[in-house]
């Protein structure tokens, strides 16, 4: 199968993609807040949310491979909060764990001409990438990282003060210099929920 053919393939049948979101165009009531292109201008998106559900910095090496860059700054989204306005057919899928082209959740987004990295598309979510967002100070404001993930496999410090995951947010443990009162926080729940199982007799 070439990629042409691959792109086509979905996990509910051949073009079943266009019909869904966040392919699918908005032609009623998107309100557009936000402009983004890739780096030719040939795929084109409007985001229609104010504040993304997250802002983050990925240090996992998988970022750091696929962007060619020591972490990644991506912001999480409702796949209804993007409208594509142009281009949205000829983006080219990478699922990195099977090494494969054809479009299964979840998958890496490119533009099938510069390669510009669009999207990360989960099965209910999104990650888009504030660098191909037109922000103004205040858009800036609402996409500025809250925290690190993967911090541990990072290839340079950043001591910004943000909480700093050596994993995943909330399943990991937060390192270096994250702010003391959140680490107190989460010791004091994880303590708790370790106190309500033993209660339960499950750590028995």
């Amino acid at each position: 199968m070439d990629q042409a053919e691959a792109r086509k393939e979905t996990t509910e049948g051949p073009n079943e993609w266009k019909k869904r979101a966040p392919y699918r165009i908005h032609e009623h009531d998107f309100k557009a807040l936000y402009e983004a292109s890739c780096h030719c201008g040939k795929v084109k998106y409007q985001l229609s949310r104010q504040e993304p559900l997250d802002s983050k910095l990925c240090h996992c090496t998988t970022c750091q491979t696929q962007h060619a860059a020591p972490f990644q700054w991506a912001a999480i989204f409702h796949k209804e909060d993007i409208n594509f306005t142009n281009g949205h057919h000829n983006l080219e899928w990478y699922d990195p764990t099977s090494k494969s082209v054809e479009h299964k959740l979840p998958c890496k987004v490119r533009c099938a001409y510069c390669h510009s990295p669009i999207m990360d598309e989960g099965r209910n979510m999104i990650l888009l990438f504030p660098s191909l967002i037109k922000l103004d100070a205040k858009g800036k404001h609402f996409f500025k990282p809250r925290h690190h993930m993967f911090y541990g496999q990072r290839v340079m410090d950043i001591p910004d003060g943000l909480p700093k995951w050596t994993g995943l947010t909330e399943e990991s443990d937060l390192i270096e210099d994250s702010p003391p009162e959140l680490v107190r926080e989460l010791e004091r729940k994880r303590e708790a929920e370790r106190q309500k199982k033993f209660e339960k007799g499950e750590n028995r």
